[in-house]
Formats: structure tokens, sequence, C-alpha cells
């Protein structure tokens, strides 16, 4: 796998048994809509807690469950996928009942009790599946303007396959968006020998996910290794020669990929669950339908309540793995649900290790531990803080300023404790692991600020 976890262990061998139908109890029937690593973690979950009822799992790739980030992190260093079954000892055609790779959902209707049952799935051949229960864990897809059909993709292992294959010195490969996947497959083209060009319609890199403040502290990373980078400008067309800017510049390629975001792959459940502006599913702390017994979302098609962050989108690696087990706890009725975790994504880009904690919000104050414009061509460990505005008053980066650049008002950091909304490290591997413990023990993360934001002392001795 792309991150050190621990391994998801294989069932027991005595399972609980289901309860006949219509009895209160775990349901005798589960529907996993959804092959790819919530999909996974769910069937495994259900076994590991010793469910005994019928499992069905639908897919709409063909083949088995597989990690998604090697994709582009490890486009070239790992031409087959990362099979779960290998990574994660999950292997679903072992642990269902029935396994269906090539016949993915189209349809959901809620049935009537006196119908046999409390859902029903409608699949791509025409079979329409009942269950007790149905969990959703579809995933995103990769969003392609209209007009852009000339552009390619990188979401399944069909499409890496195919992009390894067009990858060659001397290659013009056009990437828009400097988003994760951007930033990534930008790295692993300039090494093998393309000639790069990345558009970011924002002012900076990661500017949505990790704000401008640091966003702008990415940019010079594309240079340094040999890509170039164009901020600020949309891209008004897509040709099979190149791409046609919105200030009218022309840019030709032999080969343009579009890595501009992702939507949960939720268009075919309209009319019968609800969704938000951008599809995802809300769902509660255990990742339930509200008003909706027996459905349940998992991964990136859901928005989960969080008991100390609120509502989370899902997107993060970390929620496709952990989330299942506790909606499954709360499938089968399970006392120990448990508290929910902090959201982790983590990133290999252009030279550079990032881990990201927690959710960065827009106009959160960033304080910076370490020199971040040190880090372009080196690799000196730096870390950011995200607090939420007004927490904390003319507080200083390492450097001796505010997050805006200007000077602090007191010349160094306060004393004090104070909570952390999220938090990047960036080529600091010996922090993720202190951090990753101390945000997940709440959700919340406190530091010392004397301590976290001088690179000469330990990071660990300042969470709290």
């Amino acid at each position: 796998m792309s991150s050190a976890e621990p391994p998801v262990l294989p069932p027991p061998p005595a399972h609980r048994a289901a309860p006949p139908t219509g009895v209160p109890g775990p349901p005798a029937s589960v529907v996993v809509v959804g092959a790819g690593l919530a999909g996974a973690q769910t069937v495994g979950a259900l076994r590991r807690r010793g469910y005994a009822g019928r499992v069905t799992v639908l897919g709409a790739e063909g083949v088995p469950p597989y990690d998604r980030p090697p994709l582009s992190k490890e486009l070239l260093s790992r031409p087959s996928p990362a099979w779960l079954a290998d990574d994660l000892g999950v292997d679903v055609e072992d642990l269902a009942d029935e396994v269906r790779l090539q016949d993915p959902a189209v349809q959901l209707v809620r049935r009537r009790a006196s119908d046999g049952g409390a859902w029903e799935v409608t699949t791509a051949s025409g079979d329409r599946l009942t269950a007790d229960s149905v969990v959703l864990a579809v995933g995103s897809a990769p969003v392609r303007p209209d007009g852009w059909e000339q552009a390619t993709l990188l979401h399944t292992a069909q499409d890496a396959a195919a992009l390894r294959a067009a990858l060659h010195p001397g290659l013009r490969l056009v990437i828009v968006g400097a988003g994760w996947i951007g930033a990534e497959l930008a790295g692993v083209a300039v090494r093998a020998g393309a000639h790069v060009t990345v558009l970011e319609a924002a002012d900076a890199p990661l500017r949505r996910q990790l704000g401008p403040v640091v966003g702008a502290h990415l940019s010079p990373w594309y240079a340094a290794v040999g890509a170039e980078l164009v901020t600020g400008v949309a891209v008004a067309q897509v040709r099979p020669d190149g791409v046609r800017l919105a200030d009218g510049r022309e840019l030709s390629a032999d080969l343009v990929l579009a890595a501009v975001g992702a939507r949960p792959a939720t268009d075919w459940l309209d009319g019968a669950v609800p969704r938000d502006p951008r599809g995802s599913i809300p769902v509660d702390t255990t990742g339930a339908v509200p008003g909706l017994d027996g459905l349940w979302a998992v991964g990136d098609c859901a928005t989960r309540e969080h008991p100390l962050l609120g509502a989370v989108p899902g997107g993060h690696w970390s929620a496709a793995l952990h989330d299942p087990d506790a909606t499954v706890a709360a499938l089968l009725g399970d006392d120990e649900v448990g508290t929910g975790h902090a959201p982790y994504v983590f990133s290999q880009q252009l030279g550079h290790d990032l881990a990201l904690f927690g959710v960065p919000a827009e106009g959160d104050i960033v304080l910076f531990r370490g020199d971040p414009t040190g880090g372009a061509t080196g690799h000196d460990g730096w870390a950011a803080f995200y607090l939420a505005p007004g927490a904390h008053s003319g507080s200083t980066s390492g450097d001796g300023t505010t997050a805006d650049g200007s000077p602090a008002a007191d010349g160094g950091p306060e004393h004090r404790s104070i909570e952390v909304r999220a938090v990047l490290l960036v080529d600091s591997p010996r922090d993720v692991g202190p951090v990753r413990k101390a945000m997940n023990r709440t959700g919340r993360l406190r530091v010392n600020l004397d301590a976290a934001l001088d690179p000469t002392r330990r990071l660990r001795d300042a969470l709290a």
C-alpha cells in the first residue's frame, strides 16, 4: 500500500447467524454497491464482525478491488494494480456470497416489507436484487467538462495502463489542474522524460485543498523538477493537438490530461436518495442515510457527520479505509460503533511527501513550522498549522511573520496551547505517526505553539 496501516484481519471461524427475515436484529441480506476500497472494507468488516447473512457485491470495472492512490503516485513503478486481496487481506470473492464485478447498480428503489425486502437494486444487466440493507460505496467519478472529450483521464486501472503506455521521452504533456492528481502526475511524467505543462485556473496549486498561503509555497516545486506551471488562467478548448486558453494563447500537446477534480458517482440515485449540490450523500456519524432505514453510504460518495468536526465530505483515503467498520458495527447493532477519526490525505508529488490531517477551511489562519520556502529544491521538512479565524491573534510563523507575511506584533509565538483545525506535514515522515495518533484521539488537535513552531524541538513534544 501507499501508506502504512494495520492489516485487516481475516474473519473469525465462527460467524454470527442472521435471524430469520422479519425478526429484529442484523439484516438477513446486504448488497454492497461498489467494489473499491470502501466496498471491500465493508465486506471485510461484515465477516470480521461475525456476520453470516448473504452478502452481494456489485462492481463496475470488471476487476477485483484495488487501491486507487498508487495509480498516480506509482504510475511507472507499479505496472499492476495494488490488489486489496494482497495488500489488505480482503478478498471479496472469498468473503461474499455473490460478486458481480462488471454489473453495476443503475437503480435503487425502496420496497415495502410486504414485498419481501427493504430495498431493490437493479443492475446494468437488468437483474433485480432485493436486500434488507444496502451499503453505497460507489466512490467518485472524474470531472470532464463539456467539450473536453479529447482529454485523457486517470481514474481507473485501465486509464493508468493507457497513460503508462503513452508516456515516453519527448512527449508534450499538458495537465489541466494542479490538484493532488495533477501534481503527482507532473512529477512522474517529468521523470519519464516528458515535457510537462500544468495549467491551473486558481492562483496557486492545491488552493482549494490547502488554501492560497500554503499553495503559493508549492509553486516553485514545478520548476525545480523541470515542469512548467501556469496559474490564473482557464482552458477554453481542448483539441487533439493541444489547448486554447481563455486569454487566447495556444499550447500544443501530444496528450492533454484533465485533472480538474472528481464528484461522487451518484447520478443514478436521482429521486431515490437525498444528495447535496455536489452529489454527495449526507449521512450521520455511523454512515446511515437519515430517514431511509437499511440504507448506508461510505467513502467518497458520502458526507459524514463527525462528532467534533461536523460534516466531513468524502474524498479522503482514510474515510474509505476506516469508516466502513463503524458503519458495519451500526448496521449489525453492535454496541461500540466508535467516535470517528481525523480525515487524512497523503501525497507524493514533485519530489516531496505531503500528509494532511483534518479539513482546512477558507480563511483559516496559517502558521508555519520551519521555512516552507527552503523546500523548493531541498528536502527540509516543514509544517503548516491551520487555525480558525480569530483563534489566535498576533501569532507568528517560524520566521517571525504572520500568515500573510506581515511583521508580528510581539516578535514571537505565544506560550499557550491552542486548538488546530488541520495540519499539513511536508517531508516530515517522523512526525506523521505522532500527529495522526494525537488527532485521532478526539478528531481535534491541541498544540503548544512555542514548541510546535520551533523546528529545533520535536513536534511530538508540542502535541497535547
